[in-house]
């Protein structure tokens, strides 16, 4: 009775074995190092070696994949880049673990606030990449990174600062295009509004 179960384990291993070499040879050099060769591997019909070859493949992440938030940089019509960012601080109050610092920047003359952050920093080991940060943002300046491989061996690289964190509007739209298309439209019809009613 123990000795039949033992050899049908066997030979389920050894059929794995064999399937395995088998894929491999008829998949070709497609099936490795290619996305289709990930897609064919993640299907439901997988057999053979189906493990994704990491580091030097990476599964694709989906649209709403989020890790790290960044800063959005827009392009004016002048061709100039302004930061989206008003430093109005609501990101860093709807943070759970509080990890985003800003100090709003001054205007030198007068003193006043001017509305564009003069310093704004993320530490990273305290993010929880929950996203509130970018979904309560009411000037669309802060997105969610697909970047996930930020190891490092200094641990004062774990504070993202302004520069680190700004990002082109191309760079957001690569990202996340249907996000982006959406927000295009929404502020397309703001503006054809704002310009009806005015």
């Amino acid at each position: 009775m123990f000795g039949i179960g033992i050899l049908k384990g066997l030979g389920i291993t050894l059929r794995h074995f064999v399937e395995s070499y088998w894929e491999d040879l008829r998949g070709g050099r497609h099936r490795y190092f290619t996305p289709e060769g990930i897609t064919v591997r993640r299907g439901k019909d997988a057999r053979g070696i189906f493990t994704v070859q990491y580091p030097e493949e990476k599964l694709p992440v989906p649209e709403a994949f989020r890790v790290l938030p960044f800063l959005v940089v827009s392009t004016g019509t002048d061709g100039a880049e302004q930061l989206r960012c008003t430093a109005c601080g609501i990101c860093a109050r709807v943070c759970p673990p509080q990890c985003i610092w800003i100090e709003r920047a001054s205007d030198p003359a007068t003193g006043k606030p001017v509305p564009r952050p003069a310093a704004f920093s993320i530490d990273i080991d305290r993010c929880m990449n929950c996203g509130y940060c970018a979904e309560y943002c009411p000037f669309d300046a802060i997105r969610m990174d697909h970047r996930y491989e930020l190891a490092s061996r200094n641990r004062a690289g774990h504070r993202y600062n302004l520069n680190k964190l700004r990002q082109p509007e191309s760079y957001h739209a690569g990202l996340h295009p249907a996000a982006y298309a959406r927000e295009q439209a929404e502020r397309a019809q703001r503006e054809a509004r704002r310009t009806g009613a005015g």
